[in-house]
Order: C-alpha cells, then sequence, then structure tokens
C-alpha cells in the first residue's frame, strides 16, 4: 500500500477550503505538519477506519483517544440507537444524566458532584471560572504545552494544535486576560513555588494534565504532582486535573486512580462520551455547590447532558467497568511497546518513546523528553517522513509529532504485529 490511493480525498480537500477555513474543522487535521493531503474517512470499524479512496488502515488515533473499546463499539451503537428512538434532544432533566454521573463519580472519588457539558474545552473552560468563583481570586497556574481546550485563558503556551502550529499564544486573546493565566514548566515544582511566591494570595488554581498528551506523552516526575497538592492545600488554591485525555484511560479511575494523587476539581471528556461529544468537570460538593442554580457562579449549556452522548458514554463506562479490561489493554499496550522499542533500537535512528498505559508517544530525538521545551528538540521532518511511511503501509498515527498514540481493546495480536512490521520498514531499517 506505499502508493494510497487519494484521489477523492484531495479533491474533498480542495472543495473543503473553499467553505471550511484550511479545509478542516479543528487544525491538527490537515496533516500541515507532516505535508500532504488530510484522509477524508468514510467509515471505522473495529481497529480500522477506511478512507473516501477505499484505503482502510489499522488506527492509532482513536478520534484522538475516545474509541478505547474500537469503532463501532456494537453495545455502544445498541444504546446510541435505542437512545435515537426516544429522541435526539430535550433541554430538560433526564434520568441518564444521573446514571452517567454517579458512573464518573464511582470511578473518581474525588468527583462527590458532577455536571455535564459537551466538550473537553467546555468543561475546563468552566472549571476554571467556578476555581475563580469559588476563591475569589483571578490567576491562574497552567503548563507550558500543557492544552486545555482553546477557551482564552488556555490558549496561553498551550500544547496540542497550538504547539503543532507554533502558535502557543493565539492572537484574538486580549493581553489584559492572558496576564492573569501564569505558565510554569511541567515536571519543575520549582517553577511552580516561585509563581506562588511572586503572587501571594492571587492565585485560584493550578490546572494540570497529570499525564500531558498534548505535547506528546509525558509522565509526571516522582512526587511532582504530590507537590502541586501540597502547595495548593498550603495556599488556599484549588488543584485541577485536566483528565480529558487520561481519565478511563491509563486506568478506570484516571491518573488520580493510578497516582493516588485527589484533585480539587476534574475535567473528563473523550471516553466518557463513547465516541459522541461530551465534557464534565466535577468535583467536592462545596465547590460544586457555588455553581448556579445553587450558587453564584453561571454556567449552562443547551446540549448538556445530551441524551445521545449519556447513553454511549453509559454502554462504554459499563464495558470498561468489566473485570480484566484494563489488564487486557495493558497487554496490548505492552506488547506493541517492545515491539516498537526493538525496531526503534536497532535501526539506529535517534527515538526516545514515552509510555502511560495505553497511550504513548515516540519523540524523534534522543531524550529524555520531560517537558514543553524537550518535546520541541524533536525532528519533526523525520517524524513527518516516518509518518508517511507508516501510513503508505496501512498505519494511521497521529499527523503531528506532538501528539498521543491509543491502543484500543479492538487491535488484535495481528494488528500489533502488523504495526511492528510496518515501524520496521518505515524507520528504514530492514534486517
Amino acid at each position: 500500500m506505499d502508493r494510497l490511493k487519494t484521489k477523492k480525498s484531495r479533491k474533498l480537500f480542495q472543495e473543503a477550503m473553499k467553505i471550511i477555513p484550511g479545509g478542516v474543522n479543528s487544525p491538527v487535521r490537515a496533516f500541515r505538519s507532516v505535508g500532504g493531503t488530510p484522509l477524508f474517512i468514510a467509515r471505522a470499524k473495529g481497529a480500522t477506519v477506511t478512507d473516501v479512496d477505499g484505503n482502510t488502515f489499522i488506527d492509532y488515533v482513536s478520534s484522538w483517544g475516545p474509541m478505547i473499546l474500537g469503532h463501532a463499539d456494537s453495545k455502544v451503537v445498541s444504546a446510541i440507537r435505542s437512545a435515537l428512538g426516544k429522541g435526539t434532544s430535550y433541554g430538560a432533566p433526564t434520568e441518564g444524566e444521573i446514571e452517567l454521573a454517579k458512573r464518573i463519580r464511582n470511578a473518581f472519588p474525588s468527583m462527590g458532584k458532577v455536571r455535564l457539558v459537551s466538550s473537553g474545552t467546555e468543561a475546563a473552560m468552566s472549571a476554571v471560572r467556578l476555581a475563580r468563583g469559588f476563591t475569589g481570586r483571578d490567576k491562574i497556574v497552567k503548563f507550558e504545552g500543557c492544552y486545555h481546550g482553546h477557551a482564552d485563558s488556555m490558549l496561553v503556551k498551550a500544547g496540542s494544535g497550538a504547539l503543532t502550529f507554533g502558535q502557543p499564544d493565539s492572537p484574538g486573546v486580549p493581553a489584559d486576560l492572558a496576564q492573569h493565566t501564569l505558565t510554569a514548566t511541567f515536571n519543575d515544582f520549582v517553577s511552580v513555588r516561585r509563581l506562588f511566591d511572586k503572587n501571594k494570595g492571587q492565585i485560584s488554581a493550578v490546572i494540570v494534565e497529570p499525564v500531558p498528551g498534548n505535547m506528546g506523552v509525558i509522565p509526571p516526575a516522582p512526587g511532582f504532582l504530590d507537590s502541586l497538592r501540597k502547595l495548593t492545600s498550603q495556599e488556599g488554591a484549588l488543584l485541577i486535573f485536566d483528565e480529558v485525555i487520561s481519565g478511563f484511560r491509563v486506568a478506570f479511575g484516571g491518573a488520580q486512580e493510578l497516582l493516588g494523587i485527589a484533585p480539587d476539581l476534574t475535567v473528563l471528556g473523550k471516553i466518557i462520551g463513547g465516541g459522541l461529544p461530551v465534557g464534565a468537570f466535577g468535583g467536592r460538593g462545596d465547590i460544586m455547590d457555588a455553581l448556579s442554580p445553587v450558587g453564584p457562579v453561571y454556567q449552562a449549556g443547551t446540549l448538556s447532558g445530551n441524551p445521545l452522548a449519556v447513553a454511549a458514554g453509559i454502554a462504554c463506562l459499563d464495558e470498561l467497568a468489566k473485570k480484566g479490561t484494563y489488564r487486557k489493554l495493558g497487554e496490548k499496550a505492552d506488547y506493541l511497546a517492545e515491539g516498537l522499542h526493538g525496531v526503534f533500537e536497532k535501526s539506529g535512528v535517534p527515538t526516545w518513546t514515552n509510555r502511560v498505559g495505553s497511550m504513548w508517544t515516540t519523540f524523534f530525538q534522543r531524550g529524555p523528553v520531560v517537558d514543553y521545551a524537550t518535546a520541541k528538540r524533536s525532528d519533526t521532518a523525520a517524524y513527518a517522513k516516518y509518518f508517511h511511511r507508516m501510513l503508505g503501509r496501512g498505519i494511521y498515527i497521529a499527523p503531528s509529532q506532538f501528539e498521543a498514540g491509543f491502543v484500543s481493546l479492538a487491535h488484535t495480536r495481528k494488528d500489533l504485529d502488523r504495526t511492528i512490521a510496518a515501524a520496521k520498514y518505515s524507520i528504514g531499517f530492514s534486517g
């Protein structure tokens, strides 16, 4: 499959660019950082996606993380169909909202109360507003390269697409708003301590991806998150874990279960919608009760708790809750990681792979990669070459060096072996 058929995708991309900015509805999809024409996907099933030209790929993008069961999982599809027959949106409370919130709270005990929204961006934005309203303080601390959606406050030195396109500080964000966002270095507690010392009594919250996936996967250094927990408690600030990617991914209870750290607020998305648009934020009851209509902090959403997304999320979480699910997922991820490590090591090409659970990134550099600055040392041209060679061998990985790859429960041993073989070819090692 080295020479992909792309005629239909190229035609659709040209058409899209006439009516959609850049031809895409989310920047990284444009393939700008790797070159070439983005693939227009026609359908997906299990571990594969198929484009409009009929090319089928083993998929590790996983819709950027949500498809942990695989595409078009039968239980999720059945749940959506059942909900669809009853209506698509009510703008009113439903029993399903309660059921999904209960499942989230059972998995994340720190989320004493939960509010559903329609995206991870909306959840993070709302959690930050709540933190400011609850504490009466304006400033927040985030980390260079961490992405918390595209709300104004979060686009200061952000990751994901902002990092890919070299625009960590977006035009359109007022300077007087951006000044309330303080930026520290991930895995460098001293940089956080320094900000608190300079802004005594002004910081409402520290928001962090406990396992960043938006500058590539970067594990937290031992003790780093524990130190954040202690510092925020001492200073009267809230600790917000953005687990939009890591939630239900690195463990059923996310990174906070894996690491044994309870934040004040948690932000979720992706997996909790079973592939449909959804987000959630939650935390201690006294904090959450500051939200309207109980408290003064306003937050609302017409489509929040959408019955289709809720049904899909319940079905997905019920599957993930089954005994042995994460053991199986871990075994698949271990097998792939070991195979790829062997290939990269023998190739002689400088690479460094970070992995936490079923998410990973291979950086084209010698490493180690521990923060934004070290991630940025990666050879993006080498990654682009690797990306296209993998694509030509039927393997779909992220069209950006600075994104995570995801293993799903639908990936088979055959899929993983084929991926390892493709990597051997793509990195230029044939021995």
